[in-house]
C-alpha cells in the first residue's frame, strides 16, 4: 500500500523507516518546507495514495486533515492540541466517506493503560475520601501542555463516574519521550498508576498498525477501537 506521511520530524522519520515491515511504500514526504498551505496535496499527486500519517503541528493539522478529506484519502492523525474542533473532523469524515482513526497517543501499553485508569476511576468513583491527580512529563520541544494523552486519560476517569476534582500538572524538561501518572489517595493509603515510555517507536508502531487497519474502511475511530473491538 501506498503511505503518504505528513510532519517530517522525529516520528515522521521513524514511521518511514519502519513502514516496509508494515507492507507500506512512503510515496510523500511533506512538511513546511515543501508543502505550504497544503500545495502539494493535489489530486493529481496523491492518486494511489491507500492512506495518510498525519503528525505535524496544531496549527496546520485541521488544514491537512480537510484535504485529505477532499482527496478521500484514509488518515491517522496523531497530532494533539486539536480537540476543540473534533466535531468539525467528525463532519468533515461523514461527509466525504473515508475512513480517520485518531489518537491522543499510539502505543498500545498506553492504550491498555486508559482502560486501567477508567477501571480505578469507576470503582473509586463513589469513595469519597479518595483525591486525585493527574500528571505528566514530556521532552522541552512538545508543543502542548497538558498532553492529549493526559487530558484523554482524565476523560477517562470522569466518563467512568469519578466527579470530584482532578488535580492536573505538567513539566517539560530535557529529552523525556513521556511519563504520565494517575493517582488516588485518602487517608488510608495511596494508589499510583503510571506508564512510562522508554522511545517514541512504540508510538510509531501503533500508527502504523493503525493505518493497516483502517485502509479501506469508513467512518470515525479511535485508536481503541481497532486494539479492542467490541465482541
Amino acid at each position: 500500500m501506498n503511505l503518504a506521511l505528513l510532519g517530517y520530524g522525529k516520528m515522521g522519520k521513524m514511521i518511514d523507516g519502519l513502514a516496509p515491515e508494515y507492507g507500506f511504500t512512503v510515496t510523500h514526504r511533506l512538511d513546511e518546507n515543501n508543502n505550504a498551505d497544503q500545495s502539494a496535496m493535489t489530486p493529481e499527486s496523491f492518486q494511489g495514495v491507500d492512506v495518510a500519517i498525519e503528525f505535524s503541528t496544531p496549527e496546520v493539522c485541521l488544514a491537512n486533515v480537510r484535504r485529505l478529506a477532499e482527496l478521500r484519502v484514509n488518515t491517522v492523525v496523531g497530532t494533539t492540541g486539536w480537540l476543540g474542533q473534533m466535531d468539525e473532523v467528525k463532519a468533515m469524515i461523514a461527509a466525504a466517506q473515508t475512513g480517520f482513526v485518531w489518537s491522543p497517543n499510539y502505543s498500545i501499553g498506553v492504550n491498555v493503560f486508559f482502560r486501567l485508569i477508567n477501571e480505578a476511576a469507576r470503582l473509586l468513583a463513589d469513595e469519597k475520601e479518595y483525591g486525585a491527580w493527574a500528571w505528566e512529563i514530556h521532552h522541552d520541544t512538545k508543543l502542548d501542555a497538558p498532553s492529549g494523552t493526559l487530558l484523554k486519560l482524565v476523560e477517562e476517569m470522569k466518563q467512568a463516574g469519578y466527579a470530584r476534582p482532578i488535580d492536573v500538572s505538567s513539566n517539560r524538561a530535557g529529552r523525556h519521550p513521556g511519563t504520565h501518572e494517575i493517582g488516588f489517595d485518602s487517608a488510608a493509603d495511596t494508589i499510583t498508576l503510571k506508564h512510562a515510555a522508554r522511545s517514541r517507536e512504540g508510538f510509531a508502531r501503533g500508527a502504523l498498525k493503525a493505518a493497516q487497519w483502517v485502509a479501506g474502511k469508513r467512518g470515525f475511530y479511535e485508536f481503541s477501537e481497532t486494539l479492542f473491538p467490541k465482541k
